[in-house]
């Protein structure tokens, strides 16, 4: 895979302003992470790849926590938008909504596995940083309003709505964990599908965590 970065020897490596330098090394990042995963990552290696001194990091990012940290950030922003981008071809119905954003969800962990390990199973990051639990809480948010329109009722305060929440998002995350593990292939019938019915099928058991409710049940 070629990287996008500019080479060491671009003018305009050269003449990275502020704002564009941090950029360009979590750009540069992003790539050494998927490419080489979050156990070998380092900020020697991203300046490397962005094609500047090793010791150019350190303007923004002065250990590599940090920008681990400002990478699952970004993620989150990522994250969202694979939701958003399914939701838009959801119907109106709230559950089809719900489960079309679990969909997404899913679909940015096929597109970004390492990025979505880091952001969801990795130690490396600080998780007391303001942007990185602003960037989560948002994601979470997402989920939470969802089922808020599902169910009619606050999940903040109505416990067994916010079971609804849980149980649907521990649906998509051990969903999206399998699939990038490959670990769907054992179940034979997945093999048969086509891109659209495993869609319906992943759609079908999201949903199993908010099931249709009586009137009569709280």
């Amino acid at each position: 895979m070629t990287s996008p970065i500019p080479s060491a020897r671009s003018p305009k490596t050269q003449g990275y302003h502020h704002g564009e330098l941090r950029h360009a090394l979590l750009d540069a990042g992003e790539i050494e992470l998927e490419e080489n995963g979050i156990e070998r990552f380092s900020l020697r290696a991203v300046a490397k790849r962005a094609g500047v001194s090793h010791g150019a990091p350190a303007h923004h990012f002065e250990t590599v926590q940090g920008l681990l940290t400002a990478l699952a950030a970004r993620g989150y922003g990522r994250f969202i938008a694979a939701q958003d981008k399914r939701e838009q071809l959801a119907g109106a119905d709230p559950r089809e909504r719900l489960a079309a954003s679990g969909l997404g969800y899913i679909d940015f962990a096929i597109e970004h596995p390492s990025l979505f390990r880091l952001m969801f199973a990795s130690e490396r990051t600080d998780k007391a940083d303001t942007a990185l639990a602003e960037a989560a809480a948002a994601a979470f948010d997402k989920l939470v309003k969802h089922v808020q329109t599902v169910r009619d009722c606050d999940p903040h305060t109505d416990p067994p709505a916010m079971a609804d929440v849980l149980a649907c998002w521990a649906i998509a995350h051990g969903l999206a964990d399998l699939v990038i593990a490959d670990r769907l292939g054992r179940a034979e019938v997945f093999n048969s599908m086509s891109a659209v019915e495993r869609d319906a099928f992943f759609a079908d058991i999201i949903l199993r965590g908010i099931p249709v409710r009586r009137k009569s049940e709280p």
